[in-house]
This record gives structure tokens, sequence and C-alpha cells, in this order.
């Protein structure tokens, strides 16, 4: 039987590719072949493996678990694939130039600080732009060149790469808590005063199908920023969602119903087709994707 390493590399490429933007044509296009090219090379991955790797399911393209399993390892791949790469066209100390990095003001203050410090490290001539938005800027007009947001981009020329799925929670103060009361239940949740991050109706409109039924009447204090609203979680002002990153490790507050099911919410990267030319974008896209990926 194969080993992984034994299998045409151009295969594995064609596989994680297809894996990572969700179709055949995404995938061909991102690595500048045909589809048709692309789809035999699946299909040849797949005769050496004797699984099916995707399936058709209306018009969506799916993985299934059997490639779910595979894609593991050729991620890894994939990454030394990539250190290879940026070894051999020279050493990470001398890139210099300008990335620009978007975010959200949470993200970027709260997840980047420790992922600058490696990029530092490794490439201390290079120079780190964060544009801290919760709105998306338009990386086809090169407004930056990488994003991290919680949706998948439309554009099709756009490379993307789900790097986590990521968990968050309710919290509030202790203090607050002691005073209000620890709700015991979802429905509990609507006696209590919230903390709004951006729009209140979008907010309502997201917890509903959870179960979780609020109002405006719940909003009473909030922000468009997110470090300005998680502030005044952390003053005491109410119950506020967070990623669990943040919220654990928050001195003062403590998750609201600790054994309720976490909130999910994926993690994306995206940049332009020049990160296959740029090596300075190359670095910091896989550096990025290593560290949010843990």
């Amino acid at each position: 039987m194969k080993q992984l390493g034994d299998f045409d590399w151009n295969h594995i490429r064609a596989f994680l590719a297809t894996a990572e933007t969700g179709s055949f044509s995404a995938a061909a296009r991102n690595l500048g072949q045909t589809q048709p090219t692309l789809s035999r090379q699946i299909a040849a991955l797949e005769q050496d493996l004797g699984v099916m790797l995707f399936e058709r399911v209306g018009r969506a393209l799916e993985i299934t678990q059997a490639g779910m399993e595979l894609l593991e390892h050729t991620r890894l791949m994939g990454d030394a694939a990539n250190q290879i790469a940026l070894t051999a066209s020279g050493q990470a100390q001398s890139i210099d130039g300008l990335v620009r990095i978007t975010a959200s003001d949470v993200m970027s203050a709260y997840f980047l600080p420790d992922l600058l410090r490696e990029v530092r490290a490794q490439a201390p001539r290079l120079r780190i732009d964060v544009i801290a938005s919760n709105d998306i800027q338009d990386l086809m007009r090169r407004e930056a060149d990488i994003a991290i947001r919680h949706v998948r981009p439309e554009q099709p020329e756009l490379i993307a790469k789900l790097v986590q799925e990521a968990s968050g929670h309710f919290y509030a103060t202790t203090k607050y808590l002691n005073h209000a009361g620890r709700p015991k239940s979802k429905h509990d949740l609507s006696q209590h005063e919230f903390i709004s991050f951006g729009n209140t109706d979008q907010m309502i409109a997201y917890l509903k199908p959870l179960g979780i039924h609020l109002s405006d009447e719940n909003f009473r204090l909030g922000s468009q920023n997110g470090i300005v609203a998680w502030e005044y979680a952390k003053q005491g002002f109410g119950i506020a969602p967070m990623s669990e990153v943040v919220g654990d490790a928050t001195p003062g507050v403590e998750r609201v119903m600790p054994g309720m099911e976490p909130i999910k919410f994926p993690i994306w990267l995206t940049t332009h087709r020049e990160l296959h030319t740029s090596r300075r974008i190359r670095l910091v896209f896989d550096l990025l994707a290593d560290y949010l990926s843990k």
C-alpha cells in the first residue's frame, strides 16, 4: 500500500486546494489549472487511495469523511512545502516591505500581538500595518493584503482558507451576576442586561435560532467598537458574548451558564493571488494560518 509521501504531489495539491475552496472551479483558478485537469488529478488520487474524497450534494461539493481524515495530513504537507519554497527563495530574515492585515478590533487587540512577535522574530525587516475594523476591507482594491474574517469571501478570485471553528460564550462580571442573579436557562437570559456589539437587531436575529430570545429592552448599552463593548462588560454593565480565548483569560469575569453549548464561529483567512508570488505575503499568511489554527 502506498504511503502518503509516495503519491503525486500535484494530486495532493489539487485535493488540498479543492478542500479549502469548496469547488473544483475555484481550486483550479487558485492553482492556475483548468477544471478538467484538476478533476482528473482528484480522480487519480481517489483511485490510488481506493476511497471517494468528494461527493456532489445538489449543486454543492462536500468533502467525505475519508477526505476529512486525509485533509489533516495533507495540510501538514502543504505547510512544509510552503516553508521549503520560502527557504529556497531566500531567508525570511531578508524579507522586507509592507503587509497590511485587516481584522476586527477584538481580533487585532487580543489575538494578533503574539503572532506579530513571531513575525518580528522571523522577519525583522518586515513592516506590518494592522487595519482594525469591523467593516470588511476590499482585498480586490488592495485596501489590505490579508483579511481575517468570520465569513467566507464571495469573490472567486480571492484565496480563502478556513483556519478554525472557534468557540465563544456569554460572560459577565462576578459582581454583576452576584447582584442580578445567575441565569439557569436560556429563558432566564431574557431577564438580564446585555451589551451589544455593533448592530443590535443583527445580534437578536443571530441568537434567536440558538433558543435565546432577546429584545431591544435587553440592550441598554453597546458600541460599534468591540473593545469598548467588552470593556463595558468588564465594568459590570451586563452580559456580553466573547471568544473563549479572550473571555476565559479576563480577570473578574466568568462564563454565564457555563454548561451551555458554545457559540461556534468560523475564522477565515483571505488574501489575493499575489500570495503565490509575494514572499512577504506568503510568510505572514502561513504564520497566521499556523497560529490561528491552534
